[in-house]
C-alpha cells in the first residue's frame, strides 16, 4: 500500500537499518495500539517516535516524565477565567494525535496511571466530565530497564495497555558507519515533513479490519494462548485483552505486508512484541528475558496446521 511504503521511506531517512522494529511500530499504530520502546539510552527511541509523528500530518506532544509531574500535567486543568467570571478547561499534551511518554517509568505510579483511561478508551474524565481524544490516538512510551534508581516498574494493568513492547537493539558496524556519514552535515530530522494525513491512518485502520484470518489461525491464537496459562515457569498468563491484541496486530502486521489475509509468519512476527510483557514469570529477577524465551518456546512447541490460508 502506497501509504504504507511512504511512511517506511521517510523514516529510512532518519532511522539507520531496524526495519523489523519500524514495521511493528507501524502495524500497532494501525492496530490502535500503544507501544513501549525499551531499550538502553541512546539507541534512537525518542528519534524513531519524533520521526514517525513528523511523517503523519497530525499533533505531537512529548511529556518528559518526572517524579514530581502530577496527572494533571497530562489530563490538564480547569482554571478559572476572570473575565468571563466562569471555569475552563485547558487541555494537556495527552489531547494530541501522538503523545510521546518519555521516560514514563520516571513517574510515580498515581501519575502514570493518569494515561490508563485515555490510552484504553480514546477519553479523558476531569472532574466529571468527560473529553473524548481525537482519532488517531497513539501513546509512544519509553523506559530505560538497567536504570532502577528514582524509578517506579509500570504495574500489569499499565503494562497491559501496551500492544507491543519494543526494542531498538544496538546497530551493527555498518549500520554505525551510514549513520556517522548520514548525520555529518544535517539533521534529516529537521529535513523531513509528513507524508500521510491523520485521515490515511484511519483509514489504514480500517482497513486492518477487514482483513481476512482463518479459523484455524484463530485456533492458533487461542492455543498460544491457553499455553502461556500453564507453562510450568508463568505465575500469570497472557489475558483476554492479550488475545485480542494477538489478533489485532496480526491483521494490522498483514496490511503492513499488504497482503488481504493473515499468514502464520504475520502472527509469529508479533507474538513476542505482544505477549512477552504480558506474562508474569516466576522469578522477577529473570522477568524481561525469561518471559521472550517464554514465548519463543510456546511457538516452537504448539502445533499449527497446513492450510490454505487466503480460503475463504
Amino acid at each position: 500500500m502506497e501509504e504504507i511504503k511512504k511512511i517506511k521511506d521517510n523514516i529510512a531517512k532518519v532511522i539507520v537499518g531496524k526495519e523489523e522494529v519500524v514495521e511493528l511500530l507501524l502495524a500497532a499504530v494501525i492496530a490502535k495500539g500503544h507501544v513501549l520502546l525499551e531499550d538502553v539510552p541512546g539507541t534512537g527511541k525518542t528519534l524513531l517516535a519524533k520521526t514517525l509523528a513528523k511523517s503523519i500530518d497530525g499533533s505531537f506532544a512529548r511529556i518528559q516524565f518526572t517524579p514530581d509531574l502530577l496527572p494533571s500535567d497530562i489530563t490538564g486543568i480547569n482554571y478559572y477565567r476572570q473575565k468571563e467570571g466562569e471555569f475552563c478547561f485547558q487541555k494537556g499534551p495527552v489531547f494530541s494525535n501522538i503523545v510521546l511518554a518519555d521516560e514514563i517509568n520516571r513517574a510515580t505510579p498515581r501519575t502514570q496511571a493518569g494515561l490508563l483511561e485515555a490510552m484504553e478508551e480514546r477519553q479523558v474524565s476531569v472532574e466529571g466530565v468527560t473529553y473524548s481524544l481525537e482519532a488517531p490516538f497513539l501513546v509512544i512510551a519509553t523506559q530505560n530497564p538497567l536504570e532502577t534508581l528514582g524509578t517506579f516498574p509500570l504495574p500489569e494493568a499499565q503494562m497491559d495497555r501496551f500492544l507491543m513492547k519494543l526494542s531498538m537493539g544496538l546497530p551493527d558496524k555498518q549500520e554505525e558507519l551510514q549513520m556517522m556519514e548520514r548525520f555529518l552535515k544535517e539533521e534529516p530530522l529537521e529535513t523531513i515533513g509528513s507524508v500521510v494525513t491523520g485521515e490515511d491512518i484511519i483509514a489504514l485502520q480500517k482497513k486492518s479490519r477487514e482483513i481476512y484470518i482463518h479459523p484455524v489461525l484463530m485456533e492458533y491464537i487461542a492455543e498460544l494462548i491457553q499455553a502461556s496459562r500453564k507453562h510450568r515457569d508463568v505465575v500469570c498468563g497472557v489475558s483476554p485483552r492479550g488475545t485480542m491484541a494477538m489478533l489485532n496486530a496480526a491483521r494490522a502486521y498483514a496490511v503492513v505486508k499488504e497482503r488481504g489475509y493473515v499468514v502464520p509468519e504475520d502472527i509469529k512476527a508479533v507474538a513476542v512484541p505482544v505477549l512477552a510483557h504480558r506474562i508474569q514469570a516466576r522469578s522477577s529477577s529473570l522477568q524481561a528475558d525469561y518471559t521472550v524465551a517464554v514465548v519463543e518456546e510456546l511457538l516452537k512447541t504448539t502445533s499449527l496446521p497446513t492450510e490454505d490460508w487466503n480460503g475463504r
